[in-house]
């Protein structure tokens, strides 16, 4: 039986663009992100509204665990807000390190920043669907 940290596990989290980091910083966190979280077998969706992010991840817990608080700690977040974490059943983003994507109504990831649980599970799901096509 596996242990509880090599279980699948998913976070999805928000946070706010640290104050005085260029949104030109974003494209090095993603790009940065994506070599580390392949090494680390992370898989995920990272959604940028212009100051606002919200990304899940997912992976072994111990893991996803470790990059969260990294995420906590990296001045380039602030404001960093659990919304859902849990044990996963199976990968939703098993064919990218980090998928990621931008979109332009900033009232989207602040409206699912209101929610929490399964409730803001399924918004972000709902809206994966429209910006991965």
């Amino acid at each position: 039986m596996a242990s509880s940290l090599t279980t699948l596990y998913q976070v999805l989290y928000v946070s706010l663009l640290g104050p005085d980091v260029p949104i030109s910083a974003v494209a090095d966190i993603a790009g940065h992100a994506r070599a580390a979280n392949a090494q680390r077998d992370i898989t995920g969706l990272l959604v940028f509204d212009g100051g606002r992010f919200c990304q899940q991840l997912e992976g072994w817990k111990k893991d996803v665990l470790a990059l969260t608080e990294r995420i906590r700690q990296d001045p380039r977040h602030t404001g960093v807000t659990i919304l859902h974490h849990g044990p996963l059943a199976a990968r939703r983003f098993s064919g990218f390190s980090l998928a990621f994507s931008a979109v332009e109504d900033a009232d989207t990831l602040a409206q699912l920043e209101l929610l929490d649980g399964e409730a803001a599970l399924q918004a972000f799901e709902a809206m994966r669907d429209s910006v991965l096509l």
